[in-house]
């Protein structure tokens, strides 16, 4: 699986320079996420994938939602093609650039937020930030995660929610601190006065974790 994306280079890349993937959520693009590039680390390669899916409105999906099925709502084929197909590229790129002593970091919304925790739950030893906004863990695609409490301690993850979110409801989000808890990782879990989106000081807290 080729994917498109988008990419903000550094001025100089080394094979330390820090890679951070977008993954943007379901009827969005490429160029969603990748708006966050002016107050990223300057000196950080930024990716920003499109997902592989059209959707009806002109937007583009990892995986087809289905509401009405309350145990089949996500399309499970689906969605594990879209994490094999994102890893796939991650390594792509990540050998196109020579980086092979760097840290990688990912951050996704909604949709992208629930790829995120599978990727770097079941792939601990490759990356290192994580921030899954307005996401909840999926459990039909954490069954392969690693339960290594030293592999895993290596994690940084940053979770956020809108208290006034009715697309992914805020209890689904609050998982991620149990399921987080429970595997000894690194997080931290904040609640933001807003709907299924980032609102300022939400925005303000993801660039400062990026940047600790």
């Amino acid at each position: 699986m080729d994917l498109q994306y988008l990419v903000r280079e550094p001025q100089n890349i080394t094979p330390k320079t820090p890679l951070l993937i977008l993954i943007h959520g379901y009827g969005s693009n490429e160029e969603d996420l990748f708006s966050f590039v002016p107050t990223l680390p300057e000196d950080w390669l930024v990716v920003s994938f499109r997902a592989p899916m059209t959707t009806e409105f002109g937007g583009y999906s990892w995986y087809n939602i289905d509401l009405m099925k309350e145990e089949d709502r996500i399309d499970l084929p689906q969605a594990k093609e879209s994490l094999d197909g994102i890893l796939e590229n991650i390594m792509k790129i990540s050998n196109e650039y020579g980086l092979t002593e760097n840290e990688t970091h990912l951050c996704g919304f909604s949709q992208g937020g629930i790829l995120a925790y599978a990727l770097a739950l079941q792939h601990p030893e490759l990356f290192s930030k994580i921030a899954c906004m307005s996401a909840y863990p999926e459990e039909k695609l954490l069954e392969n995660i690693v339960k290594d409490k030293k592999k895993l301690e290596r994690l940084r993850f940053f979770i956020s929610h809108g208290t006034d979110d009715t697309v992914i409801p805020l209890e689904w989000g609050r998982k991620a601190a149990d399921l987080l808890y429970d595997l000894s990782c690194y997080f931290s879990f904040r609640e933001y006065m807003s709907g299924h989106g980032v609102n300022q000081k939400n925005y303000m807290d993801l660039m400062e974790f990026f940047k600790k």
